[in-house]
């Protein structure tokens, strides 16, 4: 019967726990931000701003020395694409540089004056382009428009050039060796469906650690120092009840925040979808679970709850150049690889791009999803001995 009671008195304990753990989440402003509020908006700001993927239109001033038939055909074939817009003609290259100065334009065509007699000479003709590389994009932009442009021009100097019979023949001649361009995974070569399915689970980790952080440090504030568990309360004296209790609230809401991100989100900003549900499902359960035993291992470090704030707003953009996606994985140093694995958003976001962006199979991510529950049980572990330090503490407290 003892051992009944016992199980009794735990589930009991559980309960009570996560009542209370979940009224203090509704009733903690800033807890409750982190929790609901910031996973909701903050994906939906992050995605509408992203939501052109690609840049169009990129301003451009021209300095064209040479005033030429070919100088004027390569200026109408830039503005004819669809990234470039010629905005401003200058007379030299330091009246350019102070439109780019000024943010009138975001690169500079300087077309020198011997451009179109070095091409009919048979000689290589040379076009310097200048691009403002403080924005990424707006550079690929202008950069590759004008290499598309001046390698159709050499192509077509080429045809003219062989004295070829037939239509094919100038082809061939062209391109000898011809390729088909197939944006792999990400068709319409946009930042957003590149990046953005990375930070939304990076979303969901952050908001975790500060919400828990918060919590904490409300717990700590209503209690003696620096416990997080209440002093003599009944319900607090053994150490699996508290996490689970604990656990359980935090995961039953972020349930809900990680279908938001997983597959809310995505939906509606049409974002790459190749997942089923029953894959996303499978792979949702370690993260989120993950996320919660990091968050609380990272709420026992913190002394007040202002602390976590400052901490996770610190590590947010190095955790995602750990993660591989922003930056080559390849070209992170292996001390800077094995500090990214003590974070669940490193597998997490890497795993989340191949089942949802790629149509990977939870096979193809079976070693990200095996360190996920490596990482679920360490965590558990580590917190089960923070919180059995908590009531040790507790216990030698005089009255």
């Amino acid at each position: 019967m003892s051992i009944f009671h016992n199980i009794y008195q735990g589930i009991a304990d559980t309960c009570f726990i996560w009542c209370k753990e979940m009224k203090q989440v509704l009733k903690d402003e800033g807890v409750l931000i982190f929790f609901i509020v910031v996973p909701i908006v903050y994906p939906l700001l992050y995605s509408w701003i992203y939501n052109n993927e690609a840049v169009h239109e990129v301003p451009v001033c021209v300095v064209d020395q040479s005033h030429s038939a070919l100088s004027r055909q390569f200026l109408r074939m830039c503005d004819a694409s669809s990234e470039v817009r010629v905005a401003y003609y200058a007379q030299d290259l330091d009246e350019a540089k102070s439109l780019v100065s000024r943010q009138l334009v975001k690169g500079i065509y300087l077309i020198p004056a011997d451009f179109e007699t070095r091409v009919l000479r048979l000689e290589q003709g040379t076009i310097s382009v200048y691009c403002d590389m403080s924005l990424m994009l707006t550079y690929k932009a202008v950069f590759q428009t004008a290499q598309t442009v001046t390698m159709q021009m050499g192509s077509e100097v080429t045809k003219k050039l062989g004295g070829h019979y037939t239509a094919r023949e100038e082809v061939i001649s062209s391109r000898p060796l011809d390729c088909d361009d197939v944006p792999l995974f990400n068709p319409q070569g946009g930042y957003g469906s590149s990046v953005l399915p990375a930070v939304l689970m990076l979303i969901l980790q952050q908001t975790l650690v500060l919400g828990i952080g918060l919590s904490a440090g409300t717990a700590r504030d209503e209690n003696i120092g620096r416990n997080l568990i209440p002093v003599r309360n009944p319900h607090y004296q053994s150490t699996l009840p508290i996490v689970f209790g604990k656990s359980m609230c935090y995961v039953m809401i972020f349930s809900v925040m990680g279908a938001w991100l997983a597959a809310g989100v995505p939906r509606l900003f049409h974002f790459p979808q190749l997942a089923e549900w029953t894959t996303l499902l499978a792979f949702m359960i370690p993260y989120v679970l993950a996320c919660v035993f990091f968050g609380m291992v990272v709420s026992c470090m913190v002394k007040y709850r202002e602390n976590v704030m400052l901490l996770v707003v610190f590590i947010s953009v190095p955790l995602l150049f750990m993660t591989g996606v922003s930056w080559p994985q390849s070209n992170i140093p292996g001390m800077w690889q094995g500090v990214s694995w003590l974070f669940p958003s490193t597998f997490g976001c890497r795993a989340f791009i191949r089942l949802n962006s790629m149509g990977a199979s939870l096979g193809d991510v079976l070693n990200e999803l095996r360190i996920l529950w490596i990482q679920v049980g360490c965590y558990f572990l580590i917190t089960l001995c923070v919180y059995r330090f908590q009531i040790y503490r507790i216990s030698r407290i005089k009255l």
